[in-house]
């Protein structure tokens, strides 16, 4: 016996539904061509805060003056945010990449494949690897055998199949990265956070935090209006102004990117005007305001950070 499943609609039986329940569309065939190029249920994400709220939660029913080109323009905003945010990632990994390879070489050019030159995280309680330990370094090795880079060929024949560790932080993705920085002694965290303008606990959790920003603008996941999983550990007040003074929910999207124009700033990497500029592109959606971003109304003049 089959579990019921819902029965499929053409994208003219899809269009009909957001009619009757209070969405303006417009022009029909122009809102099927909408859906034939956007998923109806990834598009659905965009029109949730349109839904009433009732006493038990969202309704099916929209609120008055609900028009599909308003979801449609959130939609393409995201779109925007989306790959700025993935862009400007990008620069603040590679810093981090460059500064955990340097460090921990510093210790040993292998210190990677030691636990006992790691912090105690990295052993178990007889010295031995840890758990964790041991499964990044199957990931680790993984990715070395299945490398194609050059410089991999050229250590191996030269040097034979051990990386160094400046070499090795080439290999790793973000997640991977953030767990070596996790195995890493304390003065090595603690050196690499200092860059960052941070304690070592805290960037650790930002590292996770954007982690997870990261994929999902790798997997077109939304940022709009979403509430993410993990708050950073953030400074005392007063010991960075301009992060003090970007009032936000942390957990918020716009929270995040913060995050971002703040390591973007003390790592020196520029590139700080590309999120702003598409905060600003957001669109003029009367019945949802920039708040539900998690951005204040002077957003752009409250901290530095976002008038660079």
């Amino acid at each position: 016996m089959h579990d019921e499943v819902k029965a499929y609609r053409t994208y003219d039986e899809q269009v009909e539904p957001l009619v009757q329940r209070g969405m303006d569309v417009g022009d029909h065939d122009a809102a099927v061509g909408v859906l034939q190029r956007i998923n109806y249920y990834r598009l659905s994400g965009y029109w949730y805060p349109f839904r009433q709220q009732t006493s038990t939660g969202r309704g099916d029913d929209f609120y008055p003056g609900t028009r599909l080109d308003d979801v449609v323009a959130l939609y393409e905003f995201d779109a925007r945010l989306r790959a700025a945010t993935f862009s400007v990632l990008a620069p603040i990994e590679l810093a981090f990449r460059a500064l955990l390879g340097h460090e921990l070489g510093r210790i040993d050019p292998c210190a990677h494949l030691d636990p006992a030159l790691l912090g105690p995280t990295a052993r178990d309680r007889t010295g031995g690897e840890s758990e964790s330990y041991r499964r990044w370094r199957d990931g680790y090795e993984r990715e070395l055998g299945q490398s194609r880079e050059d410089f991999v060929a050229h250590h191996h024949a030269k040097y034979g199949s051990k990386l160094p560790v400046w070499a090795a932080v080439e290999l790793l993705d973000w997640g991977a990265l953030s767990y070596l920085y996790g195995f890493a002694p304390r003065d090595v965290q603690d050196s690499i956070a200092d860059v960052c303008g941070l304690r070592s606990p805290q960037l650790a959790s930002w590292l996770k935090t954007l982690n997870l920003l990261r994929n999902s603008c790798a997997h077109h996941g939304r940022l709009f209006n979403r509430v993410h999983t993990i708050k950073p550990k953030l400074p005392r007040v007063g010991t960075h102004p301009d992060l003090d003074t970007a009032a936000t929910q942390w957990s918020r999207t716009f929270g995040q990117l913060t995050m971002i124009q703040f390591l973007l700033d003390r790592l020196e990497l520029g590139r700080m005007r590309m999120l702003p500029a598409v905060v600003k592109s957001y669109p003029q959606v009367t019945l949802i305001p920039l708040s539900h971003f998690g951005a204040e109304r002077d957003w752009q003049t409250a901290s530095p950070l976002w008038s660079p």
